[in-house]
């Protein structure tokens, strides 16, 4: 079938939001094989993209050439001169999105933006009388957006990708994968309040290798992260750190073939989601009920303390703790995440 719909679809943000957009735009595709996506977004996220049809990466420099408002209009003369925009799917709807989309709209393009739900994850997340109720998916939000432009969009879980052959620069690394089985340790989060302690991480860490079982790689991005993870991996032989080694591309191969993935709330658990690899998420700030847990993963993979009425306390990580002592991270116990694990991958 010709293509007779292009769609503008803006998500200014970081990996792992951006992560979450790519099964709803790739099911979007699925159902509307007359449509084609422009995808605008960091210009660093273009390897998400690859290998779906009808989906074409946009690079946005938003701290460079299309920052500010005049940074901004060059980006849609860029994107009217080469494409005709039918549509505009707005998932982010923040200022720099609310620019780009005003400049389409002002021309006659019909828009949509998403609803983030402010008010219900605001009752979620505050100190007193708490509302302690799941909220609207990120990704069912994300769908909500191309439905309003009157698309068929019905998610499902399937796996967005099939697994990638590695590279010979990963294959250098990490050697061929044989028999073991592969388990990915991304222990790293924007915020302390997402990061479970390092210390801790160390000791789950100690109990999946002790037995040559497993092979643990290292994930993170960083001067500080990787000499961190560096070191890690020389106390322990069946670990090897595989932070700030490769390209976003080849990271990716390495993650789709990982047998289970050991993240925080953060990107790593999302790009592991994309190939259906199952993740042991570790919630401590932050929890599921916000809305972001990764595609197609079951809360019950996750790891939290449940008890503490404080938690969350933020929907990103980006708040002080309320109580001052991190309980909610520092009370889980490291044999909780290595018992999750080995029932897991077992």
């Amino acid at each position: 079938m010709a293509i007779t719909t292009t769609i503008l679809v803006t998500r200014f943000s970081a990996l792992g939001d951006v992560a979450m957009t790519v099964p709803v735009m790739k099911q979007v595709l699925d159902e509307n094989p007359q449509v084609r996506i422009i995808f605008v977004t960091n210009k660093n996220w273009g390897a998400l993209c690859a290998g779906i049809p009808r989906l074409e990466f946009f690079p946005a420099d938003v701290k460079g050439e299309h920052k500010g408002v005049p940074g901004l209009y060059r980006l849609f003369r860029s994107i009217s001169r080469q494409y005709r925009i039918d549509a505009v799917a707005d998932l982010h709807n923040v200022l720099r999105s609310r620019i780009v989309r005003t400049f389409f709209r002002l021309t006659g393009k019909p828009v949509a933006i998403i609803d983030k739900g402010r008010a219900g994850k605001k009752a979620l997340t505050r100190k007193e009388n708490k509302v302690l109720q799941p909220q609207t998916s990120t990704i069912e939000r994300y769908a909500i957006v191309f439905r309003q432009l009157g698309l068929r969009c019905t998610m499902g879980t399937q796996p967005v990708f099939a697994p990638r052959p590695l590279p010979e620069r990963v294959l250098a690394v990490t050697g061929a994968k044989n028999t073991r089985q592969w388990i990915g340790l991304a222990p790293f989060a924007t915020y302390r309040e997402k990061m479970y302690p390092l210390a801790k991480m160390e000791m789950a860490l100690a109990a999946l290798v002790k037995d040559g079982t497993y092979r643990v790689l290292l994930f993170g991005g960083g001067k500080a992260e990787v000499e961190q993870l560096n070191e890690l991996a020389a106390r322990y032989p069946q670990a090897i750190s595989v932070a700030g080694r490769f390209t976003l591309e080849e990271e990716l191969a390495l993650i789709s073939q990982l047998d289970l993935m050991i993240s925080m709330d953060s990107a790593n658990m999302h790009l592991a989601s994309l190939y259906g690899v199952p993740v042991v998420s570790i919630w401590g700030a932050t929890h599921p009920y916000a809305g972001f847990m990764g595609y197609g993963q079951s809360e019950q993979y996750a790891v939290q303390i449940t008890d503490l009425t404080c938690r969350p306390c933020s929907v990103f990580g980006n708040k002080p703790c309320f109580r001052g002592d991190h309980a909610c991270m520092e009370w889980i116990k490291p044999e909780q995440i290595a018992e999750k694990v080995i029932s897991l991958i077992r």
